[in-house]
């Protein structure tokens, strides 16, 4: 067994890597979360405010991460245990690494399911079920209540979704990884691309451009400034060890500045042209752009059961979705298999099978929790059943779902980004931490500024906020 990823498992190109860390980090975040938080927070201006943030938090979070793993190469409590060392500093850093892994991991058991959701859109498209709505909102309901209150099509559906992501991991990083990305990601954008077009030829293309690309701050509160701020950060898929892991599997050569920047880039593009996508029909059909989680799920289906080939529009808009979501699971999914398989001697097949079945038995729980089973629901347990049970942190009483929700996105991530922007920005020697080590050839200095202090201090922002201190 080796302390250190092997040579063989790098990847087989820059564009392979930036294919596939674009993969991870294009999601649902993209295509469900972003559309309706825009929406909820005035358009324009929020869209404004999201793309400083890209640039001055999510990039140089992403650069500090693959810096790590690029240095380390190993799994990422391992290489950013290593790369402390090499900075004289404990390896006890190491802890941050651990933390993201296992968030990603905790996140992925529900983000399963939720991808779940979209396969079973599939269905429901393609066996003429949203057609058959014909615009009935209560139809539409029952499709969507049906699909959170049956515990067997749950499980049917996200299982699905996890056996798929250990195939495609138990054949290794360039058989089974890469080479899931370079199909998908291209297919991702074509579907992406007509479902946008078809929207903009049938639905209120001028009102979603403008809703879209002209900042009224006047609806933009600062509670929505600081929403921007946290989802620029995590639409990168930051702290959650994927970055530092595909780093570790970086050719040699490759500037970690450029690829970055490519990646933001690609992930904001795929963002905007889903709100293209889907504001065009929102607009058409007179539903609230802030209509929140269910806009994905309930409100578009009822729009596309009006429309032309609503039927098979629905299918192709939700089998883009599920695409896009598989390859955030599989990118998930990396760093605990890498884990198995470097550091406990596994097979790439058995990792795969083992982190599969570990999930899966996780996911259980966020399954039971939208069926309100009595064991998935907190505040149904005698041990809290007293006064302020369920203030406690804000979390205990509700469900397994919304606390492993509120633990993961407002506590582990938020303090992972900042450990790790502080480590690189304050805590490395300055005579190692240059612009060679990141292939920069100019702007290193203004790097330096976002990762020592404007970063550090709006993921602060974001977690005081999410604690409920702002």
């Amino acid at each position: 067994m080796t302390n250190t990823t092997s040579v063989s498992n790098r990847w087989s190109s820059k564009f392979a890597y930036v294919l596939a860390a674009t993969g991870a980090a294009v999601g649902l975040g993209n295509l469900w979360k972003f559309p309706y938080i825009m929406g909820e927070n005035g358009g324009g201006a929020f869209v404004l405010v999201y793309l400083i943030c890209i640039v001055l938090i999510g990039i140089p979070v992403m650069m500090a991460e693959v810096y790590i793993g690029k240095e380390g190469r190993s799994t990422p409590a391992h290489a950013m245990a290593k790369v402390a060392q090499t900075h004289g500093l404990s390896k006890r850093w190491g802890l941050n690494g651990a933390m993201a892994v296992i968030a990603g991991f905790l996140i992925l058991s529900f983000y399963a399911m939720i991808a779940g959701w979209a396969v079973a859109y599939i269905y429901y498209s393609a066996d003429g079920q949203v057609s058959a709505a014909a615009g009935n909102a209560d139809v539409i309901g029952t499709v969507f209540s049906g699909l959170l209150g049956s515990a067997s099509k749950l499980i049917l559906f996200t299982t699905i979704v996890i056996v798929a992501a250990v195939y495609v991991l138990s054949r290794g990083v360039n058989k089974g990884l890469e080479q899931a990305v370079r199909y998908l990601m291209p297919a991702l954008f074509i579907l992406l691309v007509i479902v946008m077009l078809y929207s903009c030829a049938t639905g209120d293309f001028a009102g979603a451009f403008h809703f879209m690309f002209y900042p009224d701050f006047s609806k933009l509160s600062f509670n929505g400034v600081i929403i921007a701020l946290g989802h620029a950060f995590f639409t990168l898929s930051l702290s959650l060890g994927i970055m530092v892991m595909y780093g570790a599997y970086l050719p040699e050569g490759t500037s970690i500045a450029k690829t970055s920047v490519a990646i933001a880039v690609a992930d904001t593009v795929v963002a905007l042209i889903a709100g293209l996508a889907i504001y065009p029909v929102v607009f058409a059909h007179h539903i609230a752009p802030g209509a929140g989680p269910g806009l994905l799920f309930k409100s578009l289906p009822i729009a596309f059961s009006n429309m032309p080939m609503g039927g098979f529009i629905s299918t192709l808009f939700f089998i883009m979705v599920t695409f896009a979501a598989f390859t955030s699971v599989i990118a998930l999914f990396e760093s605990p298999v890498a884990y198995f398989v470097e550091r406990r001697g596994m097979s790439r097949t058995g990792g795969a099978i083992v982190c599969g079945i570990l999930i899966w038995l996780l996911s259980l729980g966020s399954i039971y929790s939208m069926t309100g089973a009595d064991w998935a629901t907190p505040s149904k347990w005698a041990i809290f059943d007293f006064a302020g049970a369920q203030n406690l942190f804000g979390v205990i009483g509700h469900s397994f779902f919304d606390i492993l929700d509120y633990v993961t996105a407002n506590i582990m991530l938020p303090v992972g980004g900042f450990v790790t922007a502080i480590f690189v920005g304050w805590f490395m020697k300055s005579e190692k931490r240059t612009a060679r080590s990141f292939e920069m050839q100019r702007g290193f200095g203004h790097y330096l500024i976002c990762v020592r202090f404007i970063s550090p201090l709006a993921i602060l922002l974001v977690f005081l906020n999410a604690v409920g201190v702002l």
